[in-house]
């Protein structure tokens, strides 16, 4: 190679929570990764702000779960607003749909943490592991070949990998330059206002909602207090074709129209944004040693919360099969299963988000993620043929056996093999076995081998066909 070329094992492209969750979830597994970023810092407005309890799950076991604690809260009651009065209250999601529904896990509400301060989170975990990211890097150009992929960048030297995951948001450049098409609709044809700022005269323990008039002439607002810092994100809808005012002027005059704040009492505008909701799906999520994630593979409205939240999955999903490929002990197939078993889940989430915006779908059990998992992935195997009610395929739940909480011995980049009430087989040293003398609450009896990502790949009332599904996965 030449000196101008930097070698890696895999080049991330895009430093958003997907890039800096996958860099994570590499470092610690030794693969030698570099995150790129054309822009000169971190992301600097809250955007993807609502984290849901299954992403809670994937952030403990990437060692940010404090962080994530500390500087965010729950999702304040929404207040109604008219005529400068309080009218009325709004939950934001069904309360007793989410906790019924998130049995087996520690966390049962949705936490609110701005995006600019998970990413600030999620660096300083992978700078923690040895990661790094590269700003100021604009990927102009790709190509691969069998064994290779090779980025050019605007400046800098160029950077071949093994493998490339495009991590760099919606107008991903990768995904273009790849011709890779994505499929989607308008999910609402007004344009939104988001902009993050300092306001005085309104409490921060509501989610301030100011409905449309009943004439359309004055639009909708919402302005919600972000946990762990002394922001409000203010969003607000515009009719087609509005051209929007960001700076500290324009969104005064929108606050002041819009309720009874007067246009001083915004001090300050930290950020700002304007965008068009839409729902679209990359039509493939892989092309050779190239791999799309998050918004780059799937972009949601941000109704319900479930674009961040997917797309971090995503990377959960990825990191741990890249790993074992890598140190050369799974075969190469293994990667076909990430565009199987994630775009089936993507395209699940895009009708949620959907239906949230539009007022069809309630926030519940369905948009907590908890339930979603990989039963037709090739990957799964359940050889039971009485089964209890978790299956193979399954996000294995939380809980606790003789004392000890399940989700302790799940932690980290190993595969953990349950065995509850049942013999336990002799095992490789790259699993983990967890004997309990009788049933388990959320199991049952069995054999359940737990993934890395913390999904049931097997499951069995003997250990028959469990060495097979070990060789065929290449864990030893």
């Amino acid at each position: 190679m030449s000196g101008t070329t930097d070698v890696v094992d895999v080049v991330v492209v895009g430093a958003g929570p997907t890039g800096l969750a996958l860099g994570i979830d590499l470092a610690r597994r030794g693969v030698d990764a570099v995150v790129v970023e054309k822009a000169d810092g971190l992301f600097p407005g809250s955007r993807g702000k609502g984290i849901q309890p299954r992403t809670m799950e994937v952030l403990e076991d990437l060692g940010v779960l404090d962080g994530i604690r500390t500087h965010g809260g729950p999702y304040p009651t929404g207040m109604i607003w008219q005529d400068g009065k309080r009218v009325g209250e709004h939950k934001m999601f069904d309360e007793d749909e989410v906790k019924a529904a998130s049995a087996g896990s520690a966390f049962n509400v949705p936490w609110m943490v701005p995006q600019w301060r998970t990413q600030e989170i999620l660096f300083g975990r992978l700078a923690e592991l040895g990661g790094r990211v590269e700003f100021g890097r604009e990927v102009v150009g790709v190509e691969q070949d069998e064994k290779t992929v090779t980025v050019r960048f605007a400046s800098g030297p160029e950077v071949s990998a093994r493998y490339l995951v495009a991590a760099d948001g919606g107008r991903s450049v990768v995904r273009r330059t790849l011709g890779i098409g994505m499929t989607g609709e308008t999910v609402d044809p007004d344009p939104v206002l988001v902009a993050d700022v300092r306001i005085t005269g309104l409490d921060r323990d509501n989610w301030h909602v100011f409905p449309p008039s009943a004439d359309g002439e004055v639009g909708f607002m919402a302005i919600c207090p972000l946990a762990g810092t002394e922001d409000f994100q203010l969003v607000a809808q515009f009719p087609e074709g509005t051209a929007m005012d960001l700076s500290l002027d324009g969104i005064r005059k929108v606050a002041a129209a819009r309720s009874h704040l007067s246009p001083e009492d915004v001090t300050e505008v930290r950020w700002a944004s304007d965008f068009r909701p839409r729902a679209a799906l990359a039509d493939a999520f892989r092309s050779g040693r190239v791999f799309l994630a998050g918004d780059a593979a799937h972009i949601h409205s941000p109704a319900g919360g479930q674009g961040l939240n997917t797309s971090v999955q995503d990377a959960y999903n990825l990191g741990w099969k890249l790993g074992a490929v890598l140190r050369g002990s799974a075969p190469a197939s293994l990667l076909d299963t990430y565009e199987e078993e994630r775009r089936p889940i993507a395209a699940h989430m895009l009708g949620i988000s959907t239906g949230v915006h539009r007022g069809e779908v309630r926030r519940g059990a369905a948009t907590i993620q908890l339930g979603l998992g990989y039963r037709e992935s090739s990957l799964t195997e359940e050889t039971r043929a009485s089964m209890s009610e978790v299956r193979a395929g399954d996000r294995a739940p939380d809980g606790t056996m003789e004392g000890v909480r399940l989700f302790d011995t799940f932690r980290g980049p190993h595969w953990t093999l349950l065995a509850l009430g049942v013999e336990a087989p002799e095992l490789p040293e790259g699993v983990r076995v967890v004997r309990g003398p009788a049933a388990q609450e959320s199991y049952g009896t069995g054999l359940f081998l737990v993934r890395p990502d913390g999904y049931v790949g097997w499951a069995g009332d003997t250990s028959t066909g469990l060495a097979g599904y070990l060789t065929r996965l290449g864990i030893r």
